[in-house]
């Protein structure tokens, strides 16, 4: 039995794929995300980004797990919000998330999440599929006492772009294009693709326990 281990802490993303039918391995790595971009080349594009760091989460877990790597496939994601050509991940302070929102609220901007599928067996990766997803968010203009409100919760603090879609922020967009799963933190559209790239069909991994 292939097993699936997520490369992530992302609570999102687990019950992305848990309403999917997978229910993960979930090992969280400890990479230096601001590190491995800084390393990357001036002017690298946005996709790139996301696919480097996704690619890096799932790399350092697949180093550190011989007693599941038989027969697995290990996934990493990365997701930033772009706006105005810059990419903004996590936000980590209420005043950076209070700037990131006077930037945001009312316009437009788009989300971008890297994937990366690692197939492992008898210890050895066999094969990498990676790609990214991207999807527009239009956001709407929370009023200050709404948005003061909203930040109190701590929830934009920890999440790519300083909002959620599937949590409190959801008030506070008025309509994606695009996969919604992607804004979320993991597209099942694109992560089925790059499963079956790897020579392991979804169908596959439904209803097998995590353990």
């Amino acid at each position: 039995m292939t097993r699936f281990v997520l490369a992530s802490a992302s609570p999102a993303r687990r019950e992305v794929l848990r309403s999917a039918g997978i229910d993960p391995i979930v090992r969280v790595s400890d990479v230096d995300e601001d590190a491995i971009q800084a390393a990357l080349p001036d002017g690298t594009s946005p996709e790139v980004v996301v696919v480097e760091l996704a690619k890096a989460k799932a790399a350092a877990i697949a180093a550190t797990i011989p007693e599941l790597a038989a027969d697995c496939v290990v996934v990493g994601c990365d997701s930033m919000l772009l706006v105005d050509g810059e990419l903004q991940g996590k936000p980590h302070t209420a005043e950076v998330a209070r700037a990131r929102w006077g930037e945001m609220a009312g316009r437009s901007a788009d989300l971008v999440t890297g994937h990366c599928v690692l197939r492992l067996q008898d210890g050895q990766i066999i094969a990498e599929a990676i790609d990214c997803s991207s999807t527009t968010v239009h956001f709407a203009k929370p009023e200050p006492d709404e948005l003061d409100a909203y930040i109190a919760t701590g929830e934009p603090l920890q999440v790519a772009g300083a909002f959620t879609l599937d949590g409190l922020g959801g008030w506070f967009v008025e309509r994606i294009d695009g996969d919604p799963s992607s804004v979320i933190g993991i597209g099942l559209p694109l992560l089925r693709r790059l499963l079956g790239d790897v020579g392991v069909a979804v169908t596959q991994l439904w209803g097998h326990p995590a353990t």
